[in-house]
Parts: C-alpha cells; sequence; structure tokens
C-alpha cells in the first residue's frame, strides 16, 4: 500500500485519540477566548478543564450554520483580521452569508488533505488533472486547485461550464483525472459522445473522477463509470470545514475515510441531539482540529450518514464514513411520510430505458399533497404507446414500494427537462404557493 503522511493514514487507533484529544484541548483553550465562544460557554456553564476525555465532547455546545450568520462576517475569527489572508462565503440568498476565514497555515493543511485525498485514488506527479468547478467563492475550485498543485500534477483550471471546451481541453492536454459533480459528470459524458469521444469511440487518457458536492446514489456513480469508462470516486468536503478534502474513498471504493487527524467525528440522532447506536444513520457533527483563523466546534452539518463497521482493507485507520443518505433539511415530507431525493434516483437509475436528468415536483392538488416525477427517456428509445405506458407502470411501481406513496410518473424526451451546468435542482416545492 502506499501513502502520502503513512505516519498518520495508518495511525493505531490509541494513538489517533490520543492525537484528537491532544487538539481538542489546544483549539478549546483558543476558542475560548473569541467573543462568540466564550460568551456560550459561559451561558452555559462550560468549564473547558473538564473536558479530559474525547467522550467529554459531548458536555460542549453545538456551533450551527446560524450561528455563522447571526455574527457575520467575523464575529468567530480566533486570530488578528490582518492575520487573515482568504475568506469564502456561500451566497447568502436568504439572508447573511456564511463566511468562512483562513489563514495561510489553513490553507497549507487544506491543500495537503485535498493532495492526500488525490494520491489515495492513484493521482501523481505525472497525472493532468482538470477541474470543471467554479473559482470564487466557492471552495471546490480553489480547494481541488491546490490539492493537486501539492500533489505535483499538472493541472487545468478549466472552472465550471462550457462542455465542448472541456472536452477539447481533456483530448488535447492528456486530462487523465477530472473533478466535477455527478449530474454535470453526465452532461459531459453526453457532450463527449456528441464529439466522438470516449467509450465505443475515439478514446481518451481519461481514467479517474472525483465526484462530489451533490448527493448521488450508487447507481449513478455506476452509471457514470460506464457512461465516461473511468472510475469515480466519492468526494466529501464544506465550506465550514475549508472545502473538500474532508472525506474521501479509497481504490476500496466502499465508504469515505474522513481524516480524523484534522476532526472528531459525531454522528447523532437529529431531533434528540443524542448520539445514535453504532452503524445507524444520524446528522454528521464535525469539530475542527487543525483550523487556525476559524476553529468550529460541533458543527452540525445536517448531512445524514453513518459510521462504517469494520477496518478498510486499504490499512487506513481513520473511520469510513457511507454514501449520504441526503441532508435532514432537504427532506421531502409527503402523507405523512419521510423521503430523501436520492431514494427516487436511486429506483430511476436501475433502468436503461431512462437517461440522466429528473425532475420532483411537489404539488397541492384539492386538499392532497401529491408528488410528480418526470425523466428522460434514454437515447432513441422507443415511442411505442404501450412500451412506453408499461415503462411508466414498472417505475411507479418501484418507487411506491421505495418511498411507500404513489407518485406520478411522467416520461420526458431527452434534452426536454431543465439542464444545469451547476448544482442540479432535482425538487420543485410548489405545495401552498399562490
Amino acid at each position: 500500500m502506499e501513502y502520502l503522511h503513512p505516519e498518520l493514514e495508518t495511525m493505531e487507533r490509541a494513538e489517533l485519540e490520543k492525537y484528537q484529544l491532544k487538539r481538542l484541548k489546544e483549539v478549546l483553550e483558543k476558542v475560548s477566548k473569541t467573543p462568540f465562544y466564550s460568551k456560550k460557554f459561559s451561558e452555559e456553564n462550560i468549564d473547558i478543564d473538564s473536558i479530559k476525555t474525547l467522550d467529554d465532547i459531548r458536555k460542549l455546545p453545538f456551533t450551527t450554520k446560524n450561528d455563522l450568520r447571526e455574527n457575520y462576517p467575523f464575529g468567530l475569527s480566533a486570530i488578528p483580521m490582518e492575520q487573515v489572508v482568504r475568506l469564502h462565503s456561500s451566497s447568502g440568498t436568504t439572508g447573511n452569508p456564511t463566511v468562512i476565514l483562513h489563514s495561510q497555515k489553513d490553507l497549507d493543511n487544506w491543500a495537503d488533505a485535498v493532495a492526500r485525498c488525490l494520491y489515495m485514488v492513484g493521482l501523481r506527479k505525472s497525472d493532468v488533472f482538470q477541474n470543471s468547478s467554479g473559482y470564487g467563492m466557492f471552495t471546490g475550485g480553489l480547494g481541488f486547485q491546490y490539492g493537486a498543485e501539492r500533489l505535483g500534477a499538472l493541472t487545468v483550471p478549466a472552472a465550471a461550464g462550457n462542455s465542448k471546451r472541456q472536452v477539447k481541453f481533456i483530448v488535447d492536454f492528456g486530462t487523465t483525472a477530472i473533478h466535477a459533480i455527478p449530474s454535470y459528470a453526465t452532461r459531459l459524458a453526453e457532450v463527449m459522445q456528441e464529439e466522438g469521444y470516449g467509450v465505443n469511440a475515439k478514446p481518451t487518457k481519461l481514467k479517474t473522477l472525483i465526484i462530489g458536492a451533490e448527493p448521488h446514489s450508487e447507481e449513478q456513480r455506476k452509471r457514470i463509470e460506464k457512461l465516461l469508462g473511468v472510475k469515480a470516486y466519492n468526494s466529501y468536503g464544506m465550506s465550514e470545514m475549508c472545502g473538500p478534502g474532508v472525506a474521501f474513498e479509497c481504490k476500496e471504493q466502499n465508504g469515505m475515510h474522513i481524516w480524523e487527524d484534522y476532526y472528531i467525528v459525531e454522528i447523532i440522532d437529529p431531533v434528540t441531539l443524542e448520539p445514535v447506536k453504532e452503524g445507524e444513520i444520524g446528522e454528521l457533527v464535525l469539530t475542527t482540529l487543525k483550523r487556525d483563523a476559524m476553529p468550529l466546534i460541533r458543527y452540525r452539518t445536517r448531512d445524514l450518514t453513518r459510521i462504517l463497521p469494520g477496518e478498510c482493507l486499504c490499512g487506513r485507520t481513520h473511520k469510513r464514513i457511507d454514501r449520504f443518505k441526503g441532508r435532514s433539511d432537504d427532506m421531502i415530507i409527503l402523507k405523512g411520510v419521510n423521503i430523501f431525493p436520492i431514494q427516487i434516483e436511486k429506483i430511476l437509475m436501475q433502468f436503461p430505458e431512462l437517461g440522466n436528468n429528473y425532475l420532483i415536483t411537489l404539488e397541492t392538488v384539492g386538499n392532497n399533497d401529491e408528488m410528480t416525477v418526470e425523466v428522460e427517456l434514454a437515447d432513441l428509445y422507443s415511442e411505442d404507446y404501450n412500451v412506453l405506458k408499461g415503462l411508466s407502470k414498472e417505475i411507479t411501481r418501484q418507487l411506491k414500494d421505495e418511498l411507500l406513496v404513489t407518485p406520478l410518473v411522467k416520461l420526458a424526451n431527452k434534452g426536454t427537462l431543465p439542464q444545469s451546468e451547476g448544482k442540479a435542482v432535482r425538487v420543485r416545492d410548489l405545495r401552498h404557493i399562490y
């Protein structure tokens, strides 16, 4: 096995937890001097000296996205602002944006984490890494850029959109690895085929795809791999934790290793806020251990996952988190049933007759809330009415078995549903909107 940071990636569990506890105490000492945490600890009678084990972290209060918004823009800074060298921010379309601050030390640690992830899936200095993420305030662009550069790969900062140009770069520059969100990866595969490249056409050097930023099913991943002829590895990150590089799949593709030298990991029940039993799905909570400018304590990510039991065959000792079920704040409640869009995608992707684009619409009809699932057909699929009726009926049956409610399924011609080169919009909730 090859590791970029072997002394950290393969650390024995007892040693790793000792390392985490030491770091946690240092972080608590630092944040206790910030206005936000000083006030929070005082209000809840928190004595940081009482934190003597990792389990004691449960004594500490949670931090939420709303805390970041209420303390906009620099209220959670733990260092003087003249030592801050960069900030990233959310769009803030529903109020104050969330602002994340970085020192140079933070940026170096971030680059190291992303480089570790890329190395883990086989990237080396000889690779050409093309990044189709947006740059600017979105962390996916610069995070992967600096990680690939730290690794020593030739980087192509292609940015988002302009699919024909993306394909030209892949061909002309000999791109071997590319980063894209799942919905855009399927669009890119379609454009490659239109341009005469890819599976069953003119070959490229592309072998590795990094996907993340959107929840996606295993079925969607397999479809992308088949379309592009690559191995697709799942990536997880969020701006509040720096960005990409929080967790990443290894070559075993059996869960994402979450770097425990950077984060303390908890899984809680999002309702009771208590820890769930080992292996159960709950909300991911993270405490930063290597953040200089803006450490966060017990940050509620709202992402739903679980810790996978057992050890990984790759030899890395850091915990693995499962593919995300969705976000606690993205959950659809329909007729008393909790539904996640990824459950619908999982069913749709099992039908080779269907394309990759779909849209879920929720509407109030009379006094009832109803769900419509529109999904595009694959290329050149039959136009025979009876064949399409049978397909629609089977999709409806499988969705009902999965969701416990019966949606209205509509089959659409390829290219007729809205396309996005950013994050795909999968749900329109029109209920009680007049």
